[in-house]
C-alpha cells in the first residue's frame, strides 16, 4: 500500500460524511441548520428570526437585553424533539431587526415583534403558538397577549419578569411564570414585583421558583438548566 492508498484510508470518513451531506441535500432531507427568516413587522418594522423545526405546535422565543435569537439555539432544539416549530426573534434594535423606537429598546414597541412572529407562524401552518419571554421579552410577551387577537396566543412562559407598564389582571391566557429567588436588579429584588404582578392575574396561572440568582435567560447556565427546562416543556406540553 503506498502513501496515496493510506491517505485515501485516514481520509475515509470525512469523505464519507461529505457524501452523506451532499446527498441529503440533493435527496432533500431536513437539515438541522435554523432557516434564516425576515418578517414583515406590523408597524412597519422587520423582525429577523431563525425558524427550527416543523410541526402544528409554535413557540416564539424572545430575547432579554443582553441576549439574541442565536442565544436560544440549545432550548430550540430541545424544543424541536419535543415536536415544536420554534421561532427565536431578534426584537427591532438587535441584529438586522428594525422599527420605530429601535434607539430605545425600554421604551420601543416590542409586543409588535412578538405579534409578527405569532402571526408569521399561524399563516404559515401552525395551528397554535406559545410565547416564551426572558426579561424584556417577558415583558412584550404578556403585553403582545393583551393585543392579540382571541386565540393567537395559546400560553405563555416568562423568565425573570412578569410585566411593565402593563396590567397583570387583564392577560387572559394560561400563564408560567419561572424566576429564581434571589434574582437582584439595581434597585433590588426582583421577585417581590413579579409576585406581586403574579397576584393579580385572575386567570390559569403558574409560578415556579428556583433557588439562586440568576436572571432569564442565564439560567440556561446554572445547575438548574435541565429543570427550567423540563419545567417549561410540561407547560407547554399540558393540554
Amino acid at each position: 500500500m503506498d502513501k496515496a492508498d493510506r491517505r485515501f484510508l485516514r481520509n475515509l470518513p470525512l469523505i464519507l460524511v461529505a457524501i452523506g451531506a451532499s446527498a441529503a441535500s440533493f435527496f432533500g432531507q431536513p437539515s438541522n441548520e435554523p432557516t434564516k427568516v425576515s418578517i414583515s413587522g406590523i408597524d412597519s418594522g422587520t423582525v429577523c428570526a431563525l425558524e427550527y423545526g416543523k410541526g402544528k405546535r409554535g413557540v416564539v422565543l424572545a430575547h432579554g437585553g443582553q441576549f439574541n435569537k442565536e442565544s436560544w439555539e440549545p432550548q430550540a432544539r430541545q424544543l424541536v424533539k419535543s415536536g415544536f416549530r420554534v421561532l427565536s426573534i431578534d426584537f427591532r434594535g438587535f441584529g438586522c431587526s428594525k422599527g420605530p423606537g429601535d434607539d430605545d429598546i425600554l421604551s420601543a414597541p416590542l409586543k409588535n415583534d412578538v405579534l409578527a412572529a405569532v402571526r408569521y407562524l399561524l399563516r404559515t401552518g401552525t395551528e397554535s403558538v406559545a410565547v416564551v419571554g426572558a426579561s424584556l421579552g417577558g415583558w412584550a410577551a404578556t403585553a403582545a397577549s393583551l393585543d392579540a387577537k382571541n386565540g393567537e396566543i395559546d400560553r405563555i412562559i416568562t423568565l425573570g419578569s412578569l410585566t411593565w407598564k402593563t396590567e397583570p389582571e387583564r392577560i387572559a391566557v394560561p400563564l408560567l411564570v419561572v424566576a429564581t429567588r434571589n434574582d437582584t436588579s439595581g434597585s433590588g429584588p426582583r421577585l417581590p414585583a413579579i409576585r406581586a404582578a403574579f397576584e393579580k392575574v385572575a386567570g390559569q396561572k403558574e409560578m415556579v421558583i428556583f433557588e439562586g440568582s440568576a436572571h432569564a435567560q442565564q439560567m440556561f447556565a446554572t445547575e438548574d438548566s435541565s429543570r427550567v427546562m423540563q419545567t417549561i416543556l410540561k407547560f407547554l406540553l399540558a393540554k
